[in-house]
């Protein structure tokens, strides 16, 4: 512990703004690791609840527990539910869920890009201190002796270097986190694509099914008719 305090204490007054950096950097990302995790499994008991009243047919039922549930993926296919009861053409529901996903999307996004930016500042933040603290370290070898010129120039430089040590050790935690909050933002929408189209599939397989009259079997007639034929020619060959 003695170690951590001097060694914060060497760095310099910069220290403190790379700490801040540091500590709200991890705000964020354990905020929305903790929301996006919420929304993964809230998405997935939603689909498996709504995806077999889809087969079905129930779209009523579907609907109404889409309404019920607030997960982004919900909302998503709710918007598509409530174009299917209005209008039956699959464009129109593809639309709807596209128009709700350009507003999901920025939602599971946002503050996010807010770590790469301070992964950034808390880099400059520990090169400036570096660079303000060589200045102060030139300026006071050159009223030394020149006996102590040496050792005071790298003592000082040993802890000038504290200062960008600190900001590199703050800055590659914040990234790490800024890559893993990323690819799970981007599961999340891949998966909330792949349920779209299953549920379009679905809609469109069942309203075929209901609407589209059976193929008629003219197999019987065809077969009739060629007996018919048959024993006309039988006729008139006797």
């Amino acid at each position: 512990m003695h170690t951590i305090v001097r060694f914060f204490q060497m760095g310099g007054l910069f220290m403190f703004p790379i700490a801040l950096t540091l500590a709200v950097g991890l705000a964020i990302a354990f905020e929305r690791w903790v929301q996006l995790k919420r929304d993964t499994a809230a998405n997935k008991n939603l689909w498996d609840l709504l995806y077999p009243t889809l087969v079905k047919g129930e779209f009523d039922k579907a609907r109404e527990i889409a309404n019920k549930d607030k997960s982004s993926m919900a909302q998503m296919l709710g918007m598509g539910l409530a174009r299917q009861g209005a209008v039956r053409r699959r464009e129109d529901i593809e639309i709807a869920m596209e128009e709700s996903m350009m507003e999901i999307v920025p939602q599971l996004e946002k503050r996010t890009p807010y770590l790469a930016l301070l992964s950034n500042i808390a880099t400059l933040f520990g090169l400036l201190g570096t660079i303000m603290g060589l200045i102060q370290a030139f300026t006071a070898v050159a009223s030394a002796s020149p006996a102590e010129k040496a050792a005071l120039l790298a003592a000082s430089i040993a802890e000038a270097m504290n200062c960008t040590a600190f900001g590199l050790m703050s800055a590659i935690p914040l990234l790490l986190l800024h890559a893993r909050l990323t690819t799970i933002t981007g599961q999340i929408v891949n998966g909330m694509e792949m349920a779209s189209v299953k549920a379009l599939n679905t809609i469109s397989n069942f309203t075929k099914r209901q609407f589209d009259p059976a193929p008629f079997d003219r197999s019987p007639i065809l077969s009739g008719a060629n007996l018919t034929g048959a024993d006309h020619a039988q006729t008139i060959s006797q």
